[in-house]
């Protein structure tokens, strides 16, 4: 059975409206979306940003076309998670297109399953290339139109 959206995003670390507007801020914000939803250990909080930071540091995840994954394998996560952020204003991700980023999928694996990891980001980036899914997730202003939206490309109801 294919791995779906709605089954790796936490519903309470869906961030309609990004506070942050720099990269690291909006990693942060973004696991703290997921700790205060129970997704990720608050007791691994800081190591969970740092190792992300560190991801981002060998190089961008900022994938373009408004788009950024930034993502971890880490000890410290016993649950595959992901929240998911919207910005507004963009952000600079030092993305490969130059251009900012307004829609960030975070994933948090654990260290233990790599197969699980890959299929992830394999969900996320399906999703993430369909034009449709692209427009509508940066235009979405509550966390139950991104919920709805994460529904629709689970079932494949977005026109490519």
């Amino acid at each position: 059975m294919a791995l779906k959206l709605t089954e790796i995003v936490a519903t309470e670390a869906i961030v309609a409206d990004l506070q942050s507007t720099e990269r690291d801020d909006v990693i942060a914000e973004l696991i703290d979306a997921l700790v205060q939803s129970g997704a990720a250990d608050a007791e691994h909080r800081d190591a969970l940003v740092a190792a992300v930071l560190e991801r981002e540091h060998k190089g961008s995840t900022g994938f373009g076309r408004g788009v950024a994954v930034p993502h971890v394998k880490h000890s410290g996560v016993k649950t595959m998670t992901a929240a998911v952020g919207r910005s507004s204003p963009g952000i600079d991700f030092s993305a490969l297109d130059r251009q900012p980023v307004y829609s960030v999928v975070l994933l948090l694996s654990p260290d233990t399953n790599p197969e699980d990891h890959l299929k992830a980001m394999e969900v996320i980036f399906k999703s993430l290339g369909n034009e449709t899914f692209r427009r509508f997730l940066r235009q979405a202003t509550t966390r139950d139109e991104i919920v709805e939206l994460l529904h629709e490309a689970d079932h494949q109801k977005l026109p490519g």
